[in-house]
């Protein structure tokens, strides 16, 4: 096998549990969660939902289960969700709307992901009758992972909602990262929240528990969601150990996350230094940067190799750049082998061939 890396930068989803994270789960009270009676899961579940402005919420394996269960909720087979090209529900979640639930789909371009409410709006046609695709949701996702931890402008949000209200259309917050955005706006999350008829939280992002998502909404929806869940085989017996993790890392790891976003901000200028042009370091608002590596000569490819062989373990996003995460195992030492590491890559180049 070869070494683990010295700096492991692929994705906030690799942090370990911490050892106060286990005694809590290990002390959970637990029940059989598909009869309801896991009051470890309610706890959770209600604690999300109330921070998120909701009245209830659903504990789900993964962030691709609670999302494919919100838009289950409000899209049809047949109809469709719009979203932008880069949303995770269009790239990374194995065509599942479509495969599970028939569900048609379209998207808009958005630099770095960056909502324009304009964009969505004149894209979906709510009232195609007969002759075209009912459009019935739109997806939104803040922060926005392949945008580069783009946080999306409050303004837009709010208008998409009025406009999408407005024509009967349902709004659905991919909000995997939105710990960060509160973090790095101060918005509260009930005011991000409130302004869609479903969010889906992770936990085992940079929360840093080791698995879990939330899926919030109203009552009614939660039930609906609830047999969803089983029927997509997301039913779960004496869960409340993961449960456990998720209400720790609410208490102890969300303020945390602005740690996170200053080191990447350090990496960010340091790599803008070596190499103008790779990033901008304003743009980085979060926990994610990416580094368009092909002005210094690399494919992306190449680029992951060579950080590798420097003990940086990164992910190409496209063949031309790059993206690092950073976590809540990667501290300001583990940052500054990182930019001592990939910094001269940047600034050298690739070797002469």
């Amino acid at each position: 096998m070869p070494d683990a890396p010295q700096v492991d930068l692929l994705s906030d989803t690799l942090t370990k549990p911490t050892d106060a994270m286990r005694a809590a789960m290990a002390a959970a009270p637990v029940g059989d969660d598909v009869f309801g009676e896991d009051p470890t899961v309610r706890e959770l579940e209600q604690r999300v939902a109330g921070m998120l402005g909701h009245e209830d919420g659903l504990f789900t394996p993964s962030g691709s289960m609670a999302n494919q269960l919100g838009i289950r909720l409000h899209v049809a087979p047949g109809q469709e969700l719009v979203a932008d090209s880069l949303a995770h529900v269009l790239r990374a979640e194995m065509g599942a709307a479509a495969v599970l639930s028939g569900i048609s789909s379209r998207s808009w371009m958005a630099q770095h992901g960056e909502l324009d409410a304009a964009q969505p709006l004149a894209l979906m046609i709510p009232d195609g009758g007969a002759y075209q695709v009912n459009t019935r949701l739109v997806v939104v996702e803040n922060t926005h992972n392949f945008g580069g931890g783009t946080v999306q402008p409050l303004d837009q949000v709010q208008a998409l909602r009025e406009g999408t209200q407005a024509r009967g259309v349902a709004m659905h917050l991919d909000g995997a990262r939105l710990w960060n955005a509160h973090v790095a706006t101060g918005t509260p999350l009930d005011t991000w929240g409130g302004l869609f008829d479903t969010v889906s939280v992770c936990l085992s992002k940079g929360l840093g528990a080791p698995v879990g998502s939330v899926l919030v909404g109203s009552a009614a929806h939660m039930q609906e969601a609830r047999i969803w869940r089983k029927r997509f085989g997301g039913g779960m017996r004496q869960v409340g150990i993961l449960a456990a993790a998720g209400l720790h890392a609410l208490e102890h790891h969300v303020q945390r996350l602005a740690d996170d976003h200053g080191r990447a901000r350090r990496f960010a200028e340091a790599a803008a230094q070596a190499r103008p042009g790779s990033v901008d370091p304003a743009r980085v608002q979060t926990n994610i940067v990416v580094l368009d590596v092909s002005g210094a000569g690399w494919t992306a490819a190449g680029f992951v190799e060579a950080a590798a062989a420097r003990g940086v373990r990164i992910y190409p996003v496209s063949p031309t750049a790059v993206r690092l995460v950073w976590h809540l195992d990667v501290d300001d030492a583990g940052t500054t082998l990182a930019v001592d590491a990939l910094a001269p890559l940047l600034e050298q180049g690739p070797p002469a061939a």
